[in-house]
């Protein structure tokens, strides 16, 4: 793996000198990334180093790449593209972009498309690296930032904080590895990131104990997760203090033998709904703190700083998102703290919904369908889908799907299936590539995670053909 470590850091050093060379030239740059937190994440990266370099340039975030978007990039005054956490997946859709615009690919999804020569790439699937797994969007942008200036490596935990916003902690102790593990080595070598193990709980460095134990969703634990008075019940039937004083306590305050009071008493809550114990051990894993952000605020610890960042991206304040990145804090963070409570009372009202009106969830084949074309935000498929697909009590061995109708009048479409199923041969984001752009739309997305959109006229064939497709992979 050395050797396609050095491939990708390669590619890195090939992009960071046409980038270089732009701008020395005085070229105006466009940078668009994806508005998750795996891309604002990158966009903050991106925008820093650029802004190190006296370079002129323009941020842009997407919801996704289409012609609309490709039409903006060709009329901008910006002779330089930059493109990361996006853009891999359409390079045929690029191809009379790069024809007048330097265009620089920083991306790690599949590719798609046939490769040409003017669009500069970084990927790590060019260099057999797994990027649903082994490095991000951010992580991609990080080793450009880093072949720019060494002085970015300044910018390493915002890389982390991207990967853990991309999911590529599934793996054993919920530690990143793969090209991640550099990033996160670059960090701490350079004190600005400490790894431990730890209770994995959101909120951790700020929420009161049955506050942040509610909050937790990867793992869901049924009956406690959204639920703060069964979670106040639980941690005080433990006779663990909860308060000092009139200060609520947080998990980072508390002993190795309490936290091992919640986790058998958690397992021991898990096991009476009926589900593994395992579960709850999901919770134990490695955690990543930043070093030099303040204590008690939620940026310090690198799994909430992308909560946080991915609720600003969904819930229409990239802006704000883009800001926290670039080290805003004050009534900036504040105001970011206030969105991210909107986005999970948003969530909770979703799987509120999803779970009492009848006909929303349906069941064909291998696939879990949760119809939300008429309530649930676009902006908000990505995010109830990664939720659902956690829940060890939500059609565990189903590929799941969520809907939400676009503006546009389009079906936009969140698939996530789980490792078995990957490992059995299914790859969800070439099966979207392909099929989307058979009823003419567009799709594509990582094995494990993808994504589609498609008009709604065409959703129910839609379905019903990848329905067939995911059971022939399955069954092989």
């Amino acid at each position: 793996m050395l050797d396609s470590y050095k491939e990708l850091n390669n590619q890195a050093q090939i992009a960071a000198e046409t980038i270089l060379e732009r701008v020395a030239s005085g070229s105006r740059f466009t940078v668009c990334c994806h508005f998750d937190a795996d891309g604002i994440t990158a966009a903050g990266i991106l925008s820093k180093s650029l802004h190190r370099m006296g370079a002129t340039f323009h941020l842009r975030i997407l919801k996704q790449l289409d012609l609309e978007a490709v039409e903006f990039l060709s009329k901008s005054t910006s002779s330089s593209v930059i493109l990361s956490d996006i853009g891999s997946g359409y390079l045929d859709l690029l191809r009379n972009l790069a024809e007048s615009k330097t265009v620089v690919i920083l991306d790690h999804h599949q590719i798609k498309g046939q490769d040409f020569n003017k669009v500069i790439q970084v990927n790590p699937h060019l260099s057999g690296i797994d990027g649903g797994k082994e490095v991000s969007g951010a992580g991609v942008s990080y080793a450009v930032a880093k072949a720019l200036d060494r002085k970015n490596i300044d910018l390493s935990p915002l890389a982390v904080v991207g990967s853990l916003g991309d999911m590529q902690d599934k793996n054993e102790k919920r530690m990143l590895r793969g090209f991640n593990s550099l990033i996160v080595e670059d960090a701490t070598e350079n004190g600005l990131l400490e790894t431990e193990t730890d209770l994995i709980i959101f909120g951790r460095e700020t929420r009161p104990l049955h506050k942040a134990l509610s909050h937790t969703m990867n793992p869901f634990l049924p009956g406690l997760s959204g639920e703060e008075d069964a979670c106040l019940a639980l941690l005080s039937s433990l006779s663990i203090p909860i308060k000092i004083g009139d200060r609520w306590r947080t998990f980072v305050e508390l002993s190795n033998d309490e936290k091992k009071k919640i986790l058998s008493a958690i397992v021991e809550h898990i096991t009476s709904k009926g589900l593994a114990g395992a579960v709850a051990m999901n919770l134990i894993g490695t955690v990543y703190t930043l070093l030099h952000e303040e204590k008690w605020t939620p940026t310090r610890d690198a799994r909430e700083y992308a909560t946080l960042i991915n609720a600003c991206g969904r819930m229409e304040h990239q802006s704000l998102a883009v800001a926290i990145c670039m080290g805003e804090r004050g009534s900036t963070l504040a105001e970011a703290i206030n969105v991210l409570s909107e986005h999970r009372r948003t969530l909770a009202k979703y799987v509120s919904i999803i779970g009492e009106r009848p006909g929303v969830v349906e069941n064909l084949g291998s696939l879990c369908i949760v119809h939300g074309e008429e309530f649930l935000s676009e902006n908000m498929t990505g995010a109830v889908s990664t939720m659902l697909s956690s829940s060890e009590t939500f059609a565990p061995d189903r590929v799941m799907i969520v809907s939400a109708r676009t503006k546009n009048n389009e079906i936009k479409l969140s698939v996530r299936a789980n490792d078995k199923m990957v490992e059995k041969g299914l790859n969800l984001g070439l099966e979207l590539q392909v099929l989307a752009e058979r009823y003419g739309g567009i799709g594509g997305g990582h094995k494990v995670a993808a994504g589609a959109q498609i008009h709604s006229s065409r959703l129910k064939e839609f379905i019903e053909e990848l329905s067939q497709r995911v059971s022939r992979s399955l069954d092989q």
